[in-house]
This record gives C-alpha cells, structure tokens and sequence, in this order.
C-alpha cells in the first residue's frame, strides 16, 4: 500500500468518531416504475403498465443518510409535513438507524415530494421519463422556525461538523443560519454548504461545493477551462468568505481552490460512463465534510470526495457509499 493510500485509508477509519448534524431541506424521492405497454388513443404518449414504487431519502435526508453510510454519527435537523410522505420520511431515517429529535413537524405544509416517472422492464435499463414536484409554497411558520432554532442548540454543540443541504424549500432561514453559523464559530465545528439557488448568502463558512453550473452562474460569465475555473472560483471564495471551495465538474473531475493556498484540479475518478448522477452531489458534500472533521487536509478530504462521487453515479437513484467502498477505491487490500 503506497503512503497516500494509507493516509487515505487512516482517514476513513476516522469517520466513524465523528458527529455531523446535516441541516436542511428533507425531500421525499419518489420513483413510480412501468412497462412501456402502448401509445394512448387520448393523446400521443406513452402509456406505462404501473409495476413498482420505491421511497428514499432525497435532498438534505440524502446529505444526512449519505454521512451515516459514511460510518459518522449523525443528527439530521430539519421540516416535515404531518402528511403521509413526512411519515415515509420519518419512517426510513428509524429503518435507517438515524435519530429523528430534530426533525420538526408542521401542521399545513406539504413535504416535498419529486415524483420520477421511470419506463423501462427490469432487464432494460430504464429511462427517466418525466419528473412532478410537490413543493411547500409559503415560509416556515414562526413556531416551526424557533423548534428548529431550539433544537440546533441542543443538538449541535458537540458536533465536530455542521453541513448545510439548502434546496431551496426554505428550511434554511437567515435566522437558522445565523444560529448554525454562531454555534460553528463557537465550538469550532466545520461547516459546509451546499445550495442550489442562494449560495452568496451563506458566508463566513468553512466550505461550499457549487457545481461547475452554479459556479457559471454566480460569476455570471462561462467556466470552461481550468483558468476560468479558477478566476470565479477566486473571486466567490472572497464574496463568501469561505475557506475552501470544492467545485464539481462533471466529467472533468473537481477543482479544489484554497483561500490560503492553491488550486487543485482532481481528474474524475473511475469511468465517465455514468449510470445516475441523482443526489451525487449530496454524497460529495458528505464525503467531504466528514474527511474535513477527520482530520484531512483539504487536497485529501477532495480526493476522497471525489471517490465517492465516482462510486456513487455508477449507482441508480438517490445512493450512498460505504467505507468498504472507498476502501478499494483507495487501493486497500
């Protein structure tokens, strides 16, 4: 085993000391599955025979099931609708083995739900054909917003790291943010973010994972190579006066930037014949914020996020990785 592998796999064995709460946007995923049987006379589509339903844990219950996957303690905190897939949400974290204190209910406010119409029979692979999102319109409510204030400060105290998984359904409030970002400050926790739409709002943190997408759009001009990776990177590290920006790139790997230090441009790992990239990036945040609070040196920390990523898109639907896994990846015997 070379040197980098060892300290890799050290790393790992690491993961399973460590507590990280997961706040943010718990989202039902809901996969409906069917046999292509004909077209309709009504209209011209397809009609699928119904065969299958599945569950999983989409969003910031993904981020938070991904860190258990990891082997690290964690404590997810976030909303749930008292509604039949808040039941489900609930009811897979206990399958999971997951603590459930510090997840609220709200009276009157869906769960989000994104329904995949998958086509396909079960030797074939099967095609995605069209996705319906049940999402909460209005804010938290101000009793929902000041349980989940309570239950951060007495959940997150001793944790070693605090991940921030913001789809935009508004669990994340300013409000809920500043208590995170000032028990952070306090305990010294690592605290990472990922956020789909409202990224420049969450500054002061340790780091952030835009996609390559998301970089391009903050900086409001294309990143297409490694030099105009790097030149928005720089410049949204400043605006969010963050530590370490790890930006995911598709087929082209990751960029690590380093507030203090330099840039890293980490090849993809595996194949670029990708199965799913449904929920990779939670698994990236994950991976990375867990090495994070282990210990890692932020190259090494990206190195085997980037490993997880690799793994997890070659899986369908909304997945996790184990240590086992990112053990072979890393070359342990």
């Amino acid at each position: 085993m070379t040197d980098t592998a060892r300290r890799l796999h050290q790393i790992v064995e690491a993961f399973r000391a460590r507590t990280v709460v997961v706040v943010g946007d718990l989202i039902a995923d809901e996969y409906l599955f069917g046999k292509p049987a004909r077209i309709s006379r009504e209209a011209p589509v397809l009609i699928l025979r119904f065969t299958e339903r599945e569950v999983g844990l989409g969003g910031g219950a993904n981020a938070a099931h991904n860190v258990h996957a990891l082997g690290a303690r964690v404590v997810p905190i976030g909303v749930v609708g008292r509604d039949a897939p808040g039941d489900e949400l609930l009811g897979l974290f206990h399958g999971a083995g997951m603590p459930t204190d510090g997840i609220v209910t709200e009276n009157g406010r869906p769960t989000p739900v994104k329904t995949r119409i998958m086509a396909g029979g079960y030797q074939a692979t099967r095609q995605q054909v069209v996705r319906l999102d049940r999402e909460p319109e209005a804010e938290l409510q101000t009793i929902t917003e000041d349980a989940l204030v309570t239950r951060l400060t007495g959940l997150a105290e001793r944790a070693d790291a605090i991940l921030v998984s913001d789809y935009g359904y508004g669990t994340v409030t300013p409000r809920v943010f500043e208590r995170i970002r000032a028990i952070a400050r306090r305990t010294g926790a690592v605290l990472s973010v990922d956020s789909r739409y409202q990224l420049p709002r969450f500054t002061g943190v340790t780091a952030a994972t835009p996609n390559e997408a998301e970089l391009e759009q903050l900086a409001g001009t294309m990143v297409d190579d490694e030099r105009g990776v790097e030149k928005a990177g720089r410049q949204l590290l400043e605006r969010l006066d963050a530590r370490l920006l790890l930006v995911t790139r598709g087929s082209r790997g990751m960029a690590l930037l380093e507030r203090d230090g330099g840039s890293s441009f980490i090849p993809i790992h595996g194949t670029d014949e990708i199965a799913d990239v449904t929920g990779a990036g939670d698994t990236v945040i994950s991976t990375f914020t867990v090495a994070l609070a282990s210990g890692a040196v932020p190259v090494d920390a990206a190195t085997l996020a980037n490993m997880a990523g690799g793994i997890v898109v070659m899986k369908r639907g909304t997945a996790t990785v184990s240590p086992a896994e990112l053990a072979q990846a890393i070359g342990v015997p």
